[in-house]
């Protein structure tokens, strides 16, 4: 079950060359005309970008708004609404993303066979149409584009609906479609989607790369990511000749270290620097609403500063405060778009009273050190036989190879064991500090009682997660592990297939499934369908978000009291999870 190959593996898979996939790429994208916007007439520009460069010219600061209802009618409702209430305030949402099902990446007539996940499927033409058109905020896509089988055609789509800035690049490192093997065809397909992108450079077209959707979001020191940044680039600008528009901050909380990263983002890309948006934490927030203002407010204020002092083209992005429970509907990411302006006008007031030669300092390391990491890896993957120069074979590589040999073989801080992918980092990550102090705070629960949890000793247990959410795996296998038990990490983003197969192979006595997606209730029925295919009968356990998408409702539904329908124990948390397991195996 293992995705990651190691290189001289990867140095023989038979792959076409790069230039002949670049040169169709550059085709298909001149034959390309791209919409016009409600957005883009009303400002009077032909793209986002051009937008962008007039905003930095003008010290102006924008804000984004992400939106992932359950069907295109709903988010079109939600941003008539937000526009139009935004609009009698006197403000403006520059851009919004559209946050699709993960059943888009892929062709449409195999769709119908993925569970339905949170965000909408858009299935015509007249869809993508009205997405440029419903309200003049222009719309960005982002996930599950660029990156999976079906990056050509969906590339094409929203070109043609006037959409300028697509992604998402760090997805296609670190995104799998369950039940979707074929790694080759995807970077054949994502090459030809980012070499159109590279045939419309001129004309505003931008390639969107959330670093903390992929690999960034793995790595245990920020070095290594700053060196990933400079390996997309590489790939993208260099390789290929596309335009990279980054984008940072879904899993950093440190203020300053965000205001660090937009330096760091200025001083790898300088003035051709145009950043999509400055994602908003989403590592911070529990299930408190009030504290959740609260870390809204702090991070905006800072984002913003960031703008003021050093403009990328990056818009603010504030999360609204129910991200962690369930998906926000308009009217809250109305309250924190609206709290971001008066973020702002605080902002102003304290950008030439705040001393900020620490996150200077700061940058200045972590661009030395990532330098260091890009030299590496281009010097190891070339002295291993890998053509660093063929932008397929380094595509495919580099999402076979895996982050963490990655980080092992390149990254920056000295060797050691003991460490996340046996380095000891220069600078660690902000998520990665709070998988550490949850793993700490489970290792004591199991101190504080070890007889209570002596019958999980030696009892050997699967986990997976249903999308890309890895960092709870992370938990739940050092959780598992100091409790005594022997762990089986298969990997995020599996299909109930897939966690059967290997729940055969492996003889284990327990499944745990993290979701977070909207899909839990009908994910468990098809695991179901799959262990009676195979007459499993191992108890399974879930946790993470258990809601999932109900047809004709705007939100999804809390499933977790369903759960037993499949005989699926539901756990809130990791320590829920032991508690159920030491009662199980009492």
């Amino acid at each position: 079950m293992n995705r990651y190959l190691d290189l001289d593996t990867l140095r023989r898979v038979d792959l076409p060359p790069g230039r002949e996939v670049i040169h169709e790429g550059l085709e298909r994208g001149g034959d390309i005309e791209i919409g016009r916007t409600a957005f883009m007439k009303t400002f009077g520009v032909r793209s986002e970008a051009e937008y962008k460069r007039r905003m930095i010219s003008e010290k102006r600061v924008m804000f984004h708004a992400h939106i992932g209802l359950n069907s295109w009618e709903a988010t079109a409702e939600a941003l008539r609404f937000l526009y139009g209430e935004m609009e009698r305030r006197g403000l403006r949402i520059d851009r919004f993303g559209l946050c699709l099902d993960r059943a888009m990446g892929l062709p449409p007539d195999l769709r119908r066979k993925m569970p339905r996940e949170t965000g909408p499927r858009l299935e015509t033409m007249d869809q993508w149409y009205e997405v440029g058109q419903v309200a003049p905020i222009q719309p960005h896509a982002g996930d599950f584009m660029i990156g999976f089988p079906n990056s050509v055609e969906s590339t094409a789509l929203a070109l043609s609906a006037g959409i300028t800035t697509i992604g998402n690049l760090s997805q296609f490192f670190a995104h799998e479609i369950p039940g979707w093997t074929d790694d080759v065809f995807t970077t054949v397909e994502t090459a030809k989607a980012l070499a159109m992108m590279a045939a419309l450079k001129e004309r505003g077209a931008m390639v969107h790369s959330y670093l903390d959707d992929g690999y960034g979001a793995l790595f245990g020191d920020y070095a290594t990511t700053v060196g990933w940044v400079m390996m997309e680039r590489y790939i993208l600008e260099d390789l290929i000749g596309a335009s990279l528009a980054p984008c940072f901050g879904g899993m950093t909380s440190d203020p300053r270290m965000r205001f660090s990263w937009v330096l760091i983002l200025k001083e790898i890309f300088g003035d051709s620097l145009v950043g999509s948006m400055f994602y908003g934490d989403t590592i911070s927030y529990t299930e408190d609403m009030d504290f959740n203002l609260g870390v809204v407010a702090g991070y905006t204020l800072w984002d913003v500063l960031a703008q003021l002092y050093c403009p990328t083209g990056h818009a603010v992005t504030p999360i609204p405060v129910t991200e962690a429970v369930r998906v926000p509907s308009a009217q809250e990411i109305l309250q924190v778009q609206v709290l971001g302006r008066r973020m702002e006008e605080a902002a102003g007031a304290l950008i030439d009273r705040v001393d900020f030669s620490e996150e200077v300092a700061c940058k200045d390391r972590l661009v030395e050190a990532g330098k260091r990491v890009f030299r590496s890896a281009l010097e190891g993957l070339e002295a291993a036989g890998i053509d660093v120069e063929d932008p397929v074979r380094m595509l495919y590589v580099l999402k076979k190879l895996g982050p963490g040999e990655f980080e092992a073989r390149f990254g920056a801080g000295v060797k050691d064991e003991s460490h996340l992918h046996r380095r000891r980092p220069i600078m660690t990550v902000d998520y990665y500090k709070g998988v550490q102090e949850k793993s700490r705070a489970l290792e004591e629960t199991i101190n504080r009682d070890p007889l209570r949890y002596r019958g999980l000793r030696g009892r050997r247990a699967v986990i997976t997660s249903t999308d890309i959410h890895e960092h709870a795996l992370f938990i739940l296998e050092r959780g598992l592990k100091a409790a005594g038990m022997e762990v089986l990490n298969i990997g995020p983003e599996k299909s109930p297939g897939q966690i059967a197969e290997a729940l055969a192979e492996c003889g284990a006595e327990v499944l745990a499934v993290s979701t977070h997606n909207g899909m839990a209730y009908e994910f468990a029925g098809l695991l179901r369908e799959e262990f009676s295919k195979r007459s499993l009968k191992v108890p399974v356990f879930m946790g993470g978000r258990l809601n999932q998408t109900v047809e004709g409702r705007d939100l999804p539904e809390d499933v977790a009291g369903r759960l037993a329908d499949y005989g699926i124990v539901p756990c809130e948390d990791v320590a829920m999870l032991l508690e159920e397991l030491a009662r199980l195996f009492s």
